[in-house]
């Protein structure tokens, strides 16, 4: 009878101590879904800069914006339209038979994709920005991790073959961007169009490198990192695992240029190689860096980080 009743109170502990974690790790996990997944201004959409406190971040802005309004006359703005949404861009025709579609990363405007821009403009592309959904003035409440992003960008893309008239396209795609890079030229129906990706700091899988993103904002990873990947599965219909960029890249066959950081914590070098390792193009490079952090890799290293993509282009375009 002892045994049994120290049993029972043996269960009723941990089954309260469960219970408690849950309690307690909820709202954190609900905070941090809210704060680095989902559009803070539904109602009172913006573009701006998406971190005020990160001088590196500050000076990528400032660059990118001064590059945009020295080619302010070179610019229209654009949108498109799908499933009743709106989508917003900035076309930059430089009158190139070329252009290079700039997917930005998590939380960022079309604004933040300018300070991508100069390289390919030197190596003659048009260029265009645009707001993914539910960042900067283009709608959606939800990011996706390149689900519904990706079937968005085959509408750009449409937009670049049908009003502009260019067939020779091309994507430049920074952290989560590339995701929807992956997701589109790993598809059967990716257009023929997409000759080339240029990819940096693409992460095996989201939920690795959000991981990471927790562990480095001092969250609690268990359970809260597997109730973030749940609650995007329950708000978008994304299953993190089976989007992953690791699970797709082998079906990837266009020259692919990878860029990466040997000082990344989010997207580790270790697991890095694994994924260009895995790359099916048979016209795959990659360029390391030794300086540089995560999405940062152009600032820290801009003659290295633009020849790279000119000698790549140069070769493929």
């Amino acid at each position: 009878m002892g045994l049994w009743i120290a049993l029972a109170v043996i269960f009723v502990l941990l089954l309260g101590g469960v219970v408690f974690m849950f309690v307690y790790t909820t709202p954190i996990a609900e905070k941090v879904y809210r704060e680095y997944l989902v559009n803070p201004h539904p109602e009172d959409r913006r573009r701006e800069c998406s971190c005020l406190t990160n001088e590196e971040q500050v000076a990528m802005w400032n660059a990118g914006c001064k590059w945009g309004e020295e080619k302010a006359d070179h610019m229209k703005e654009v949108e498109v339209h799908r499933d009743g949404m709106r989508f917003l861009g900035e076309y930059y025709d430089f009158g190139s038979d070329k252009t290079v579609i700039i997917l930005p990363g998590r939380c960022e405007c079309l604004k933040y994709s300018y300070f991508y821009a100069k390289p390919y403009e030197n190596s003659g592309f048009n260029v265009l920005v645009i707001d993914q959904r539910s960042y900067g003035l283009s709608d959606g409440e939800f990011n996706t991790i390149g689900k519904e992003e990706c079937e968005d960008l085959k509408v750009w893309i449409r937009f670049v073959e049908e009003k502009i008239g260019i067939h020779k396209i091309w994507l430049h795609s920074i952290c989560v961007g590339s995701s929807t890079a992956v997701l589109l030229t790993s598809s059967p129906d990716c257009p023929e169009s997409v000759k080339g990706l240029v990819m940096d700091g693409c992460f095996i899988s989201f939920r690795e490198s959000f991981r990471t993103h927790m562990i480095d904002l001092k969250k609690p990873t268990f359970p809260v990192l597997g109730m973030v990947m749940r609650k995007i599965k329950k708000n978008t219909g994304t299953d993190v695992n089976a989007i992953a960029p690791i699970k797709l890249i082998d079906k990837v066959t266009i020259p692919v240029l990878f860029l990466y950081g040997e000082k990344d914590i989010f997207s580790r070098p270790d697991k890095s190689k694994i994924l260009i390792e895995k790359c099916g193009s048979k016209n795959k490079e990659v360029e390391w860096f030794k300086e540089g952090a995560h999405s940062h890799l152009r600032y820290t290293n801009p003659e290295q980080y633009d020849a790279a993509i000119a000698r790549f282009v140069e070769k493929y375009a």
